[in-house]
């Protein structure tokens, strides 16, 4: 197996049976050069490079630390639950846990309205969750809130559910495009759909209108929200412009703390598109 790109430490690209993988191991790009011969016996988890592209470009972008931080919560899930999670939820609580790693450090808390349900509901996850703000305190040294265990063992749960209303994902999908097409035009800016800024936008617009469908919503500290208006006003105007089409189209009224966290998505796809 020789190597092709390295994505960082512990994460590179290897040419394997004339097809190109993501190799992932501890140290497994320590101290390596394109087409060095790697040990097979490092490598932990492979993945095909052309399914999983979305991999490669978080690899690319987060810090290694992070994404290491997030294999070694969804091992200690596998083991906890005994399970294997959908292969998804590599990127998707990876990125997640980046972006919380990045509001913690700006000072940004989000409160999770979910929290009494998510303790009673999922408690199983929710124990994971709290092992896993503990381990980033360990490594990083960043004490997470206890709400965002319960977003982690959202995660985790989610990648555990497989099927759904197909007549409801298909509506949802519509509404979630013209959304993301309206921040678009506002924006004047190129949201690829191959990009984990896009997907990420996506993935929480979706959510957005299945609390808005059952009339439940985000809770975000008034003074935390007032804060977030004033340090990301072009976000915050393209925010209330997607909201209002949203009520105009399709007759769905979303709060203004759901406006909060729409914003902070619309300010990290802003600044690095």
């Amino acid at each position: 197996m020789k190597i092709r790109k390295i994505l960082n430490n512990n994460a590179v690209i290897i040419v394997d049976d004339g097809e190109e993988k993501i190799a992932i191991g501890s140290g497994v790009g320590f101290e390596k050069q394109k087409n060095d011969v790697i040990n097979p016996k490092k490598i932990e988890k492979l993945f095909v490079l052309k399914e999983n592209e979305k991999l490669q470009q978080l690899l690319l972008r987060i810090p290694e630390e992070h994404f290491t931080l997030s294999e070694e919560i969804i091992t200690y899930a596998e083991q906890q639950l005994n399970t294997e999670l959908n292969e998804h939820i590599r990127v998707q609580i990876a990125d997640h846990i980046s972006f919380a790693i990045e509001r913690e450090q700006s000072g940004i808390q989000l409160k999770n309205a979910l929290l009494r349900e998510i303790k009673v509901l999922y408690r199983q996850e929710f124990e994971i969750g709290l092992w896993a703000i503990e381990r980033i305190k360990d490594v990083i040294g960043i004490e997470m809130p206890v709400d965002e265990a319960a977003f982690i063992a959202l995660y985790i749960h989610t990648m555990k559910v497989q099927g759904g209303d197909i007549h409801e994902t298909v509506r949802q999908t519509t509404m979630v495009q013209k959304m993301v097409q309206r921040i678009r035009d506002y924006l004047n800016i190129s949201i690829g759909e191959a990009d984990i800024s896009y997907e990420r936008l996506v993935t929480h617009l979706r959510f957005t209108l299945t609390r808005a469908r059952y009339h439940d919503s985000h809770v975000m500290d008034k003074d935390m929200f007032d804060m977030i208006k004033q340090k990301y006003d072009v976000s915050y105007q393209c925010a209330k412009q997607v909201a209002e089409e949203a009520s105009a189209s399709y007759g769905i009224n979303l709060p203004e703390e759901e406006l909060g966290y729409i914003t902070l998505h619309i300010e990290r796809l802003r600044t690095h598109s």
